[in-house]
């Protein structure tokens, strides 16, 4: 019997997120034959995590699902582990990478990646903590479904379950790497009030993200797509279609990756404070045509209080301008992974690590000269907002200098993680998950 992730990190108080994720665990264990580890990895506060501990309890009992739920300290141990294992010279700066001193959207997914090695299980599925499920006619409607239905077959083997396919020739011969949908609600990013506020000014700041020799075209068409999702239009029906899936089409928020074709193969960039971070491993399914299914049960998202207001805002602008600045090296390589084609795979039709961190350790000797006309577009499109935004335009201008380098250390560190993630794997699986006292089961 095979085994699964579903995997929520989290550094927020969520109870009902995972109330509902322990459903969706019971969804994918009543309708499939599977083993479900059910993992929230919890970065909370102590307060939080005995609130979530809390709603762990009270799931119901389930012989197919076994819930870890491991706090900053056992992650540690685990990893510490792990990296002394995996045959690597910089143990210490393995580690540092995998629960780094800040907030990371790569890292804890990375950190999911292992522990689900370690646990046996052949695929991630993650899900966010400020998102949550769709319903129809009084019935949830879990992403799970669509993800158990295809992911790991060869694809022409998941065509009976899916609504139509694109793939045709050798495709059909390759697994599907990929499930996932999209989310509806708040766009993904929180700069709605950008928008709200000044229209032309959200134009300019948007098509940052893009390519600097982009035509004007071209950017507003990304502006018009950016962050939006599936759009606002609630589940009807089902549909799936298998596909190489367009990276613009899916989310984070809910996704799963097969662990021997993608997640054990190719880590997350593991850059701290900086949003979108975790996206790109989706790319490289894309560009290695790799399979995927892109379904329907798009995911609810809202955005936290605490990204609005003092602090919180502070912090969030700022990941959301190192974003901008990190696309200077990921365009550089999603434009090469897009040449390189099958030569991202090895003969196994898995990716090939080797030549991601080539890319991305290529890419750091990009000039960054683009990146310093970005802060400047940036600092003129805050200070015209004025307000609080011309205060993080203050915060960015006095740390210009270290923004530049930390982008263009972030891919370093990437290529590192990367040339070491077969050996940490390796490790992973001969590492037990030792969970912390007082586990409901």
């Amino acid at each position: 019997m095979r085994s699964i992730c579903l995997t929520l990190p989290t550094n927020r108080h969520c109870p009902d997120t995972i109330t509902a994720l322990g459903a969706e665990a019971a969804h994918a264990a009543d309708h499939f034959d599977i083993d479900v580890h059910l993992l929230v990895l919890d970065s909370c506060p102590a307060e939080d995590r005995a609130a979530h501990a809390d709603a762990l309890r009270l799931l119901p009992d389930h012989p197919r699902i076994t819930v870890h739920h491991l706090d900053e300290a056992a992650q540690r141990d685990f990893l510490t582990r792990v990296t002394a294992r995996s045959g690597s010279t910089k143990p210490g700066l393995l580690l540092d990478l995998m629960l780094p001193d800040g907030l990371s959207y790569g890292a804890c997914t990375n950190r999911a990646f292992l522990i689900a090695a370690a646990l046996g299980c052949e695929s991630v599925h993650r899900r966010d903590s400020d998102s949550r499920y769709q319903s129809m006619d009084g019935c949830t409607v879990f992403p799970v479904h669509h993800e158990l239905l295809s992911l790991g077959a060869r694809a022409a083997d998941a065509v009976p379950h899916v609504t139509e396919s694109t793939l045709t020739g050798a495709l059909l011969e390759r697994r599907v790497a990929m499930v996932g949908s999209s989310f509806v609600g708040e766009l993904s990013v929180d700069i709605a009030r950008i928008r709200d506020a000044d229209p032309d000014v959200y134009r300019d700041v948007v098509s940052l993200w893009a390519p600097e020799d982009w035509s004007a075209e071209r950017k507003h068409a990304l502006v018009e797509e950016s962050f939006t999702g599936a759009g606002t239009e609630p589940f009807a029906a089902d549909h799936a279609l298998l596909t190489v899936v367009d990276p613009m089409r899916v989310d984070m928020c809910n996704i799963a990756f097969h662990g021997a074709t993608v997640a054990e193969r190719v880590p997350l960039p593991p850059a701290r404070d900086t949003i979108g971070s975790d996206y790109f491993l989706i790319h490289l399914v894309h560009d290695a045509r790799l399979p995927g299914v892109l379904h329907n049960r798009n995911i609810v998202n809202y955005h936290t209080g605490e990204r609005r207001t003092g602090p919180g805002f502070l912090a969030y602008q700022t990941r959301f301008a190192k974003f901008l600045l990190s696309m200077l090296y990921f365009h550089f390589v999603y434009d090469r992974m897009a040449e390189a084609g099958d030569a991202l795979l090895d003969e196994h039709g898995r990716a090939r690590p080797g030549a991601v961190a080539a890319l991305a350790r290529e890419s750091t000797g990009l000039d960054t000269g683009e990146n310093v006309r970005r802060l400047d577009a940036l600092d003129t499109a805050y200070r015209r907002l004025g307000g609080r935004y011309a205060d993080v335009a203050d915060h960015l201008a006095g740390r210009r200098a270290h923004l530049l380098d930390e982008a263009r250390d972030d891919m370093a560190d990437f290529a590192l993680l990367t040339e070491a993630w077969e050996g940490m794997v390796t490790a992973a699986r001969a590492t037990p998950v030792e969970l912390p006292e007082g586990q409901p089961r």
